[in-house]
């Protein structure tokens, strides 16, 4: 069947349950919850601004967050892990399963898939994946949607469905007025206002960014004007309005824009008196500083992993990128994974999806060789597991922990405990006897010895 085909099934199917509730409202259309802005993307709202999500996104700290985040979450492995016998999850492969997670659509890697995931969910709150099943209705394709031509819609019973505008690259040829949520993954930041509308950490940045841009827009125009400040003549004197426009346009045409530096021969005791505060004065770069930082808050990165803040006083990288993935990365690789689970029906099927953190986790050598050391001699790990961190083959014997003979099992202990008193007094040996009367038996035989060595 094609894929044009069983969407259009899915659209009339969803056109006759249309019938049956009647209407479908969007989620920014009243219904009792706050709307936190239009459709069409503008947050300017805030204030009377005229920078455009595109702007905010160009500067600088909010653009090394995006890109920091979403490049961290997507250069972690996603695994398929299956439960075994014993409880443990491991690393498996399925052909239902393993080729999805390997290339999710025609045209993009695991990588760049989860990457573009992630920039969707940061930039706009929220991340729609749009399932393409085969004939058998297993997924065989995941297409990231352009969030602009996607819009939630409630039925009056609370069935959630999705309208969808056409999308050639993901395979959507055509709008779709709704589809169900199970045809969708909908992955979206915290959800402040509505429970199907997740908020961007631009809206906490917007004003710190657009401080920073318009500092940077001053300094371009500064250093544009060769490093001069706007200025003003002034006169001892009064001086009539045709002598003011006449000075005010000689100085422009002679000493403004790239003829500045010009020699200027001032008479009749004019003066040139600066007007622009100054860098020090306006303290651009405390200000500067104070904007990523603010940035960097909304996004939950350390400052100093973009640039912004200083480096930390203590060497300890597990420790920073354990802070860093706790306060920042975690919500977003357990979203994935569960949305990834319950999208696809892994759990019906006995598997689950799990990202690989050691990779980001990763030590230094010498802390990762001193860790694995501790974990082998506890019996906590086996020989070859550590090995296979430092992608050492496997040895003989070194599928099992180790352990020291000398010790023993809580098991084993009871046992023994239950026999005998372990902190009873040991009885006191029985001294050698003393005065012992001799065998007769054993006297005779020596006699019988030396009366015939002496005969």
């Amino acid at each position: 069947m094609k894929l044009s085909t069983r969407l259009r099934k899915v659209a009339s199917a969803a056109a006759s349950l249309f019938k049956k509730q009647l209407t479908l409202s969007g989620v920014d259309s009243g219904r009792g919850w706050i709307t936190l802005f239009s459709s069409t993307r503008d947050r300017n709202w805030q204030a009377d601004t005229k920078f455009s999500d595109d702007d905010v996104l160009a500067f600088t700290p909010v653009y090394a967050c995006d890109t920091l985040i979403a490049s961290d979450v997507g250069k972690t492995c996603l695994r398929l892990m299956e439960k075994t016998t014993g409880g443990i999850w491991e690393e498996t492969t399925s052909p239902a399963f393993s080729p999805l997670l390997r290339k999710p659509n025609h045209f993009q890697t695991r990588q760049q898939f989860i990457e573009t995931w992630v920039l969707s969910k940061l930039a706009n709150g929220n991340a729609y994946i749009l399932k393409i099943r085969d004939n058998r209705q297993v997924v065989k394709a995941l297409y990231v949607l352009d969030p602009a031509r996607v819009v939630p819609l409630v039925a009056p019973d609370g069935s959630v469905f999705y309208q969808l505008n056409r999308d050639d690259l993901s395979k959507l040829p055509f709008d779709m007025p709704a589809i169900p949520a199970n045809e969708i993954i909908h992955d979206r930041m915290e959800c402040l206002y509505h429970p199907l509308v997740g908020v961007s950490p631009l809206v906490a940045s917007y004003l710190p960014a657009s401080l920073g841009l318009r500092i940077q827009k001053n300094s371009e125009a500064f250093f544009k004007n060769m490093s001069r400040p706007s200025g003003m003549l002034t006169a001892p004197g009064t001086i009539d309005q045709v002598t003011a426009d006449r000075l005010k346009k000689e100085w422009k045409e002679n000493f403004s824009g790239d003829k500045i530096g010009n020699l200027a021969v001032l008479g009749d005791a004019l003066k040139y008196e600066e007007m622009t505060i100054n860098a020090v004065d306006a303290q651009l770069v405390e200000q500067l500083k104070l904007s990523g930082e603010q940035i960097c808050s909304s996004f939950h990165v350390p400052p100093y992993m973009v640039g912004v803040g200083p480096l930390p006083t203590y060497n300890n990288v597990q420790a920073l990128n354990q802070q860093y993935y706790s306060q920042c990365l975690q919500k977003l690789f357990t979203a994935i994974e569960d949305l990834l689970d319950d999208g696809l029906g892994l759990a019906a099927s006995g598997y689950r999806t799990e990202f690989e953190l050691d990779d980001l986790l990763r030590m230094d050598s010498a802390a990762q060789a001193e860790a694995l050391g501790k974990l082998v001699g506890a019996a906590i790990m086996a020989p070859n597991e550590a090995r296979r961190r430092f992608n050492l083959k496997p040895v003989t014997g070194g599928e099992s922990p180790l352990a020291q003979q000398q010790n023993f099992s809580l098991a084993a202990l009871a046992k023994r405990d239950a026999k005998d008193d372990p902190f009873a007094t040991a009885p006191a040996p029985t001294p050698p006897p003393t005065n012992e009367e001799p065998d007769p038996e054993e006297a005779r035989e020596f006699g019988d010895y030396f009366k015939k060595a002496f005969a």
